[in-house]
């Protein structure tokens, strides 16, 4: 059975989601009911901290896919830092670089949130 785990905490109005472990279709239900919280509660500025992330499946990537859209519309947006190269690699492959805003470092990331202030 993969292992995932998600804890979020704040930095100001912006929701940073600490992701580790392996996301995968097991665990991408996970990390879905976050995010569709997050929405719920009007919370729109999301940063993913991918640290310890350390496999990202094609569910994992559904997951990310299926709710920018909903997030961009509310005028926040989902930004993704801290990857493993391997992880990166993924994301790359995919074309995820041309939609998202993927940052070495979360103090980036945030700054990038703060910059359209």
């Amino acid at each position: 059975m993969s292992t995932f785990q998600i804890s979020n905490r704040k930095n100001g109005d912006i929701v940073i989601l600490d992701i580790s472990g392996e996301l995968d279709a097991h665990t991408a239900p996970s990390l879905e009911e976050a995010i569709t919280g997050l929405i719920g509660q009007n919370e729109h500025r999301i940063i993913v901290n991918c640290t310890s992330l350390e496999y990202i499946s094609s569910a994992g990537l559904g997951v990310f896919m299926a709710y920018i859209e909903d997030v961009r519309e509310l005028g926040g947006d989902i930004k993704l830092a801290e990857m493993k190269p391997s992880v990166y690699n993924v994301f790359d492959l995919l074309g995820f670089p041309t939609l998202y805003d993927i940052l070495e470092k979360e103090t980036e990331a945030v700054a990038k949130f703060n910059e359209n202030d």
